[in-house]
């Protein structure tokens, strides 16, 4: 072989191995590609592998838990045994005098006593002062709450506000420079993040889980137990959220407050995978409207739509009833729009199909729902639907529930309460073995209405607090705001006492 065809020999050997590196990459390339067959990089994915090197590095969460565990505190409370009618129809009890009181309620009429109950909860610290927003369930009807923080400091807690709807509640501890959590930004949450659920689960002291935002905006129909009027957007994660993590924090990798952690779906009460949490934009504005009114400011469009994700069958229907179709998650079907409601006044129509609000898309009934609880009556929004598959905007101005743009004021328990009361007669106070009490001469129209309680009654305690003159009774009151209230009381010339709960927020 001469020097020549070495040579040759040499050059296709060295094309040939380049040939076969250049071709192995592309093989590797078109296999990182997968079906992808342009090889190329997705858009959902070229952003993240452009901006972080290639992939996400080693995840710490010990500078959020160490900056938000501080604000994140553990309540208790406690609701006061007390005497209950066990049959709310008044009877005398002929045999009283021969067996005694204590067999009244097995005639129909006598009282029989509930135990006191305790329980827990978390809660979360958001102002310096004391502020404390927690879930409604864990201090509905309570008597006292307590509140501990870290340090293992407690204070009594005073109830400011509270809003089944939402399942949310203001609570206040008297103090100064305590620890509390930033708000952050519910909207910025996306799917796959990385969030940390704290709190007191089971009574013990301070917990932190970690996991992700697995899904937005469910509603699973948890606060229809508690109100008529349910609001759930929840935010789902796979943190883990057990008894007693109700109220506590669900933050972001940076501490600051995304959620406050609600329920868990779960077959046997304890966690089995999901939790779920109030996003901290709504809480923003539930919370501000509570303690700078006393009340929720809630807000309405005017219209009926599907709370919940409707089967084919029901779609099939509304279409037919409403003579028009529509995409299943494309907006939010308008079932119908009340008569001098916001909706009505610029001009939609049953069957349009709300895709936006403001600009944000709103795909179903929790999204709708979520959007329109951050407003208040009198608010200006703009509303994008759909009617004949052409799209069209409208401005609204939301109104409230009785159909008009005024801040509903939080009145006196005593107006709430409607009736006509007056004090009892000492002559029927000293036949009756009490040394006073308070007479409900008419129940009226108001909350008292909304009980079993009939004309007559003689109102002899509040809340397991005995009152003796309808100025005591105006006192015993005084602080309270919002919640339930007991009444617990007699008929003159009837065995048993009776006790009749009041539910003074209003859905």
């Amino acid at each position: 072989m001469n020097w020549k065809n070495g040579l040759a020999i040499m050059a296709i050997s060295a094309t040939t191995a380049l040939a076969s590196v250049w071709s192995y990459g592309k093989f590797v390339e078109y296999q990182q590609a997968g079906s992808q067959l342009s090889g190329k990089i997705p858009v959902n994915y070229a952003g993240f592998f452009g901006n972080n090197g290639g992939g996400p590095g080693p995840v710490d969460f010990s500078g959020a838990a160490t900056s938000a565990t501080p604000a994140v505190v553990h309540i208790k409370t406690r609701i006061k045994a007390k005497e209950i009618a066990g049959n709310q129809q008044r009877q005398r009890n002929p045999f009283s005098e021969f067996f005694g009181d204590d067999f009244g309620d097995f005639f129909g009429g006598g009282p029989r006593i509930q135990p006191e109950q305790r329980a827990s909860g978390s809660g979360v610290l958001i102002t310096d002062d004391g502020y404390i927003v927690t879930n409604n369930h864990v201090i509905d009807g309570a008597d006292e709450i307590n509140v501990t923080l870290t340090n293992k400091k407690s204070y009594k807690a005073t109830l400011v506000g509270q809003d089944p709807n939402s399942d949310l509640a203001v609570i206040k501890i008297e103090g100064k420079s305590f620890p509390y959590l930033l708000y952050g930004n519910s909207d910025d949450v996306k799917l796959g993040q990385w969030v940390l659920a704290i709190g007191y689960p089971y009574s013990l002291d301070i917990t932190v889980t970690a996991g992700i935002i697995s899904a937005k905006s469910r509603s699973i129909g948890i606060n229809s137990k508690q109100t008529n009027s349910p609001i759930e957007s929840f935010l789902q994660t796979d943190a883990a959220v057990n008894p007693g993590n109700s109220g506590g924090a669900l933050v972001n990798t940076t501490g600051e407050l995304v959620g406050i952690n609600s329920a868990i779906a779960s077959p046997t009460g304890s966690y089995t995978g999901y939790s779920y949490a109030i996003p901290v934009n709504m809480v923003k504005k539930i919370v501000t409207d509570i303690v700078k009114f006393g009340t929720v400011q809630r807000a309405y469009i005017g219209i009926v739509f599907p709370r919940d994700e409707i089967s084919d069958d029901e779609k099939r229907a509304i279409e037919k009833e409403l003579g028009t179709s529509f995409k299943e998650g494309e907006g939010v079907i308008a079932l119908d729009v009340a008569t001098g409601g916001a909706a009505a006044a610029a001009g939609l129509k049953k069957g349009d199909l709300i895709t936006k609000i403001n600009g944000v898309a709103v795909t179903s009934g929790a999204e709708l729902q979520e959007q329109v609880a951050r407003f208040k009556p009198g608010d200006k929004i703009t509303l994008t639907y759909k009617r004949s598959g052409k799209e069209a905007t409208a401005n609204l101005t939301l109104k409230n529930k009785v159909g008009n743009t005024d801040m509903v004021k939080s009145s006196s328990v005593l107006e709430k309460l409607g009736g006509e009361l007056a004090d009892l007669d000492k002559k029927i106070a000293a036949a009756n073995d009490v040394t006073g009490g308070v007479l409900v001469k008419k129940v009226g129209s108001g909350l008292l209405s909304k009980s079993k309680m009939e004309d007559g009654f003689v109102i002899t305690g509040i809340n397991g607090k005995e009152v003796n003159s309808l100025e005591e009774f105006k006192e015993a009151i005084k602080s309270i705001k919002t919640g339930n209230i007991r009444l617990e009381g007699f008929y003159p010339g009837f065995e048993g006492r009776y006790t009749y709960p009041l539910k003074l927020t209003e859905d």
